[in-house]
């Protein structure tokens, strides 16, 4: 599986392919405006103006006048100084899809480096040699200064990278993936280190992880509603047609196919005394609905993110002209990443008071807790309550990072978009959904067998089955915590989504 990234204009797939692992080529088309920026780049010295960047001090420092004989000098000190991280490190394939879209942004040619620096870039990738990114640092403000910084360091030779599965020293790691360290030329420490990258990397993950999950939550819970007797009566076309929402219409027809045929649900249209399901089951289309419609419209953001150039100053070969402006706010991604937090939020929320319903025999109409022997067992009692607890966990997560800002170098940066923590939080949030999914999964699952031997839909049997060859149904109570893993790795893996049939359940790239 191989990605050719052509500069800004990569599909969302090509991103999710790239954040899966795919190798990535850069289309070769790009190397005669990427040398014509480098070009200008040496026209804009030879010409003696001060350029912020290129013969300046950087932030506050942009008075100060650089010598020439120092250009090279101060483009490895940007470096040095900026690799500043702290924490933990970047997962393997954030800081990989971190460089694949600096690599997009630099081939653009409004960068001035040289093809030769795409080109370790581009071979580091090839090469499996992934720089030590920690993961603290950045406020989203003038670039993600620090994680890129310590990407760029590893160009140089300097700090850790991973190559394949082993850390060591950087220009080890280059020596041994027959790589020479660059010396940066004059601009392109800085063209390095400012941009979005870090911030749009881990917020790509989190709208992949996001869009896994929805659909997963949507198999689950067409099978909480079968395992509580609900009514499809709700998903009626004709209700979402009126209200417009193309989310909440997807949804609803993605609901209708996954129940259809189910002989649970034929067995009691008619004389059921129920009027209408509580919202958890009535109302997922319009809650999974929303939640589909805002991650498409933080798609629609990271994807011309992704696309785009943020460094800082950018260069149009044409005129020799170095424009300084503030492309590498990440204010755009900030608030892709809140939006996205909000969704992950909702879906878990909405599978959580699912599990309750089933839990409660006042409401589902199943033994209590889904045991056949409630009182000797506790059943689903505790895996209820681990799920309360991860919605609520996610929920002090989803409070919106974009709100915050705290000024910058000496007040030059006096508004930041907090755009890096923003994102780098989705991932965790999305892990424990998957989990409250997982717990849905088990209980819904359960429930279905009280009505033996009336059985589901084909999807929804088919995901049982799936299930069932991994977690056997709860007689007695057990060690809860292996089936909850169990059923988090069918979850987390796309096993869920495979089961009931991918083409029934809608993606983010919505069908035209």
């Amino acid at each position: 599986m191989r990605v050719t990234l052509c500069a800004g204009q990569a599909s969302l797939d090509d991103w999710r392919r790239i954040w899966r692992g795919a190798a990535i080529a850069l289309d070769h088309s790009i190397h005669e405006r990427v040398a014509a920026s480098a070009e200008s780049v040496r026209r804009i010295l030879a010409a003696g103006a001060p350029v912020y960047g290129i013969n300046t001090g950087f932030g506050k420092l942009a008075t100060v006048r650089i010598e020439a004989g120092d250009l090279a000098t101060l483009q490895r000190n940007i470096v040095l100084s900026h690799a500043a991280g702290v924490g933990e490190p970047a997962p393997v394939a954030v800081t990989r899809l971190m460089m694949a879209l600096k690599l997009g942004s630099l081939a653009q040619g409004a960068s001035g480096v040289r093809p030769k620096t795409l080109q370790l870039l581009e071979a580091m990738l090839a090469r499996d040699v992934t720089p030590v990114v920690p993961s603290q640092g950045s406020a989203g403000a003038s670039g993600d200064l620090a994680p890129l910084a310590h990407m760029a360091a590893a160009m140089i030779g300097v700090g850790e990278a991973r190559l394949k599965d082993e850390v060591m020293p950087a220009a080890e790691a280059l020596a041994e993936a027959g790589l020479t360290p660059i010396t940066l030329a004059p601009k392109e420490g800085l063209a390095l280190l400012n941009g979005t990258q870090f911030s749009t990397a881990n917020a790509l993950a989190g709208l992949f992880e996001a869009e896994r999950l929805l659909r997963s939550a949507l198999a689950t819970g067409a099978l909480s509603l079968d395992a509580a007797r609900g009514s499809d009566t709700p998903f009626d076309p004709r209700i979402h047609a009126l209200r417009r929402h193309r989310g909440q219409i997807e949804t609803a027809a993605a609901l209708r196919a996954l129940l259809s045929g189910s002989q649970i649900r034929a067995s009691h249209i008619v004389g059921d005394p129920r009027v209408q399901d509580p919202y958890c089951l009535r109302c997922q289309p319009q809650v999974t609905g929303a939640c589909l419609d805002i991650l498409r419209q933080a798609a629609a953001t990271l994807i011309d993110e992704a696309n785009g150039v943020s460094d800082n100053p950018l260069i149009f070969p044409e005129d020799d002209a170095a424009l300084s402006g503030g492309n590498f706010h990440a204010e755009p991604v900030a608030f892709a990443a809140d939006m996205i937090a909000l969704a992950i939020c909702e879906i878990g929320s909405l599978a959580e008071r699912r599990i309750a319903l089933l839990v409660d025999p006042a409401l589902s109409g199943l033994p209590a807790f889904l045991t056949p022997k409630p009182g000797l067992n506790s059943g689903f009692m505790i895996p209820q309550v681990t799920a309360a607890a991860l919605v609520s966990e996610n929920k002090g997560r989803a409070y919106p990072a974009s709100v915050d800002s705290i000024p910058t170098s000496a007040n030059q940066e006096d508004h930041v978009s907090m755009a890096a923590h923003g994102a780098r939080r989705l991932v965790p949030m999305a892990e424990s959904a998957f989990a409250v999914v997982a717990i849905e999964l088990l209980a819904a699952a359960q429930g279905c067998d009280f009505h033996a031997p009336l059985r589901s839909s084909a999807p929804l049997e088919a995901l049982r089955a799936r299930l069932r060859g991994e977690v056997s149904r709860l007689s007695d109570d057990r060690y809860f915590h292996a089936d909850i893993a169990a059923a988090t790795r069918l979850v987390k893996s796309g096993a869920v989504v495979d089961a009931v049939g991918e083409a029934s359940l809608p993606r983010l790239e919505a069908a035209a």
